[in-house]
């Protein structure tokens, strides 16, 4: 396992190399410019040096090389730095943003408590409903049961996400007016009233995600152990006297769960990239409004940073669902 883990590494070493070229490429690239929005009587010589100041006049692979070396150094100088006191950067120069002239990963960190919020919640609650749905789905195979969890993982899976969003926000908002329409992200949870608003603040965007989540992961569920249930391995263990909760929990769950990982793990990452498009519904203030506020103005450090970050996170997690393979399947080895 620790070979494999060490090859796995070296291999995303140049993975993540060619997707940042690529994204930075493709970003730069981009039609726009930071000076679009300047008015024309800003005379020349001002404009240069305004470019100057944010090095876009270096040429593109020099601006790469120095993004690079920002990203993968000079940062996490700063938070080894931040965490220990230390002096490692001695002050060298960040990736800043163009459009608020401050670095993009203090951005990241004011952003990322309210994603990890909203989105990491509903993650976490759409994976608590949807395994035993799935599970259950699976083992009572064309019941009331089954057809009510078929019709719902069809129903939450189609519907996007900002026709769901707007449905309830008319419904429990605006008609009923039992929740807030717009996240307020300066509450400060301190005491149990502010605890009660920021649970009625957040309930709307996590029930919107959550059953987006559930729906997909409940039916990978259900495809998994249907597939197992009828394996000469589940019969075997029935004929040797096992429950039914033993078999069902233990042994075909264990060995279901392997596409549903991958599932789960490649779904991870939305949780730190933000949801974008919840977020924009609900006017929330994380990692997604920010990538495509940056996005308006042609922000390019600030949008090749957020998804790259993204990029990094799938293939992290990649690597930790192989990881996970092998602990629940034992008949998968990696030597």
């Amino acid at each position: 396992m620790l070979t494999f883990t060490i090859r796995r590494l070296l291999t995303a070493i140049p993975t993540l190399l060619l997707i940042s070229l690529v994204i930075f490429l493709l970003v730069d690239f981009a039609p726009g410019s930071p000076m679009s929005d300047i008015p024309l009587t800003v005379p020349p010589e001002i404009r240069r040096k305004m470019i100057e100041a944010m090095g876009a006049d270096q040429p593109v692979m020099v601006r790469y090389v120095l993004w690079l070396k920002q990203f993968f150094i000079v940062e996490p100088q700063y938070m080894f730095d931040a965490m220990f006191g230390t002096n490692f950067a001695d002050g060298a120069q960040r990736i800043i943003s163009w459009q608020s002239k401050v670095p993009v990963f203090q951005i990241i960190g004011q952003r990322l408590p309210q994603t990890l919020t909203v989105v990491g919640t509903a993650y976490a609650i759409g994976v608590l409903i949807a395994l035993p749905i799935g599970i259950y789905s699976a083992y009572r195979q064309y019941s009331w049961f089954d057809q009510a969890g078929t019709f719902f993982a069809m129903a939450g899976f189609s519907v996007p996400t900002f026709f769901t969003g707007n449905l309830l926000i008319l419904i429990f908002s605006v008609k009923l007016g039992w929740f807030p329409t717009i996240f307020d992200t300066n509450l400060q949870v301190t005491d149990w009233a502010s605890f009660y608003k920021m649970v009625m603040q957040m309930a709307l965007p996590v029930t919107v995600l959550a059953l987006f989540n559930a729906a997909e992961i409940s039916r990978y569920t259900r495809s998994s152990m249907l597939e197992n249930l009828g394996q000469d391995y589940v019969r075997t263990a029935r004929a040797k006297g096992l429950t039914e909760r033993v078999v069902v929990l233990k042994h075909v769950l264990r060995n279901s769960l392997i596409p549903v990982v991958t599932v789960i793990a490649l779904g991870l990452p939305t949780v730190f990239g933000g949801a974008i498009v919840t977020e924009q519904i609900f006017k929330i203030n994380g990692i997604g409004a920010a990538l495509i506020g940056a996005i308006h103005v042609s922000d390019l450090p600030t949008v090749q940073t957020i998804t790259f970050i993204f990029a990094v996170l799938i293939v992290g997690f990649n690597l930790i669902a192989d990881i996970l393979y092998g602990m629940l399947d034992p008949r998968i080895r990696y030597d």
